[in-house]
């Protein structure tokens, strides 16, 4: 199965601050904050969710295609994620515009504060996914509002399965916005936040969603995943423990990729969100979207502790040797 990723590349700027933000708001003063704090460690990291997505993809064994928009200062990223695996074939270089930034500030509870320019994202709008000859799944992740709205009704007019991932960007679009990028979905994923977003902008009952998309993915961190399907009830998979709990960011893209995966690879729902929360678990232990690593070996051992031989036995059977 080849899969496109479309989305934003970004760079992260990833900080801590060893205290809670829920410290330093003023109560009763909630229409007005100031926030002024240190931070303990600054990384940069490579980032955005299609460059995640993609890499953790390539990092399962396939060759994912990365569809997104970047500046001219793209060279570095571009070596990096070919070298791992991912085709950049489908990233266009802007000619007056940086690659998108992202500054996020994680505290002593996982909390985060967060900012994004976006730079030459939003030339993405101009990518037409028709150029890309033998796609059988685009992903449509967070990116510039216009470009997803593009690639959604591009994949409808072709006949290309999506799967809709409008997460960050739920926040600034409108109901009928919000209802055109998840229509016709073959997987719609967010967190239990995003869920109830997703419900709030479009007027749509659960019921109504799942009657407009092949199947529902809920991410709840520490507790799991939640997969609804029309006429079916819930299907709930627990989440791995990670060892230490490091950073988040990119926690949820890593998620994607190994769910897509399992599903390229032709495993159940099921399954795949287990493969979906061991690799999100390797990525919540290390500094960044694109940071961890592993080991088959090391990865069917956890995946045997946490799931069962069986599972780990489907899955041995799909990663390469």
């Amino acid at each position: 199965m080849r899969i496109a990723v479309t989305g934003s590349i970004a760079t992260d700027y990833l900080m801590t601050f060893q205290g809670r933000f829920a410290d330093l708001l003023s109560a009763g003063r909630a229409g007005r904050v100031a926030l002024s704090y240190e931070v303990h460690s600054l990384d940069v990291r490579r980032g955005g969710v299609a460059a995640n997505i993609a890499f953790g993809l390539a990092r399962l064994g396939l060759r994912p295609l990365l569809v997104g928009a970047v500046g001219n200062d793209f060279a570095d990223y571009r070596s990096w994620l070919e070298r791992h695996g991912v085709d950049t074939s489908g990233v266009r270089e802007s000619r007056t515009r940086h690659t998108a930034r992202s500054m996020s500030t994680t505290d002593a509870d996982q909390n985060k504060i967060a900012s994004f320019y976006a730079g030459a994202m939003a030339e993405a709008r101009e990518i037409e996914l028709a150029s890309f000859r033998g796609i059988d799944l685009v992903v449509v992740s967070p990116n510039d509002p216009e470009a997803m709205l593009r690639h959604t009704a591009e994949c409808r007019a072709r006949g290309i399965r999506f799967a809709a991932d409008p997460s960050q960007q739920l926040v600034r679009l409108d109901g009928p916005r919000v209802r055109a990028l998840i229509d016709g979905a073959a997987y719609l994923f967010g967190n239990a936040y995003e869920r109830g977003l997703c419900a709030q902008k479009t007027g749509w009952s659960d019921a109504q969603i799942l009657g407009r998309v092949g199947v529902r993915v809920t991410t709840l961190g520490s507790a799991g995943v939640v997969l609804d399907r029309a006429g079916s009830g819930p299907l709930r998979v627990p989440a791995v423990r990670a060892d230490t709990a490091v950073d988040p960011t990119g926690a949820g893209d890593a998620f994607r990729a190994g769910f897509l995966a399992a599903t390229a690879w032709g495993l159940g729902l099921e399954r795949a969100a287990q493969v979906g929360g061991l690799v999100a678990v390797h990525a919540v232990e290390t500094v960044g979207g694109q940071g961890y690593v592993w080991r088959r070996h090391s990865f069917l051992t956890r995946m045997r502790q946490s799931y069962g031989d069986g599972a780990a036995a489907e899955v041995a059977a799909c990663l390469e040797p």
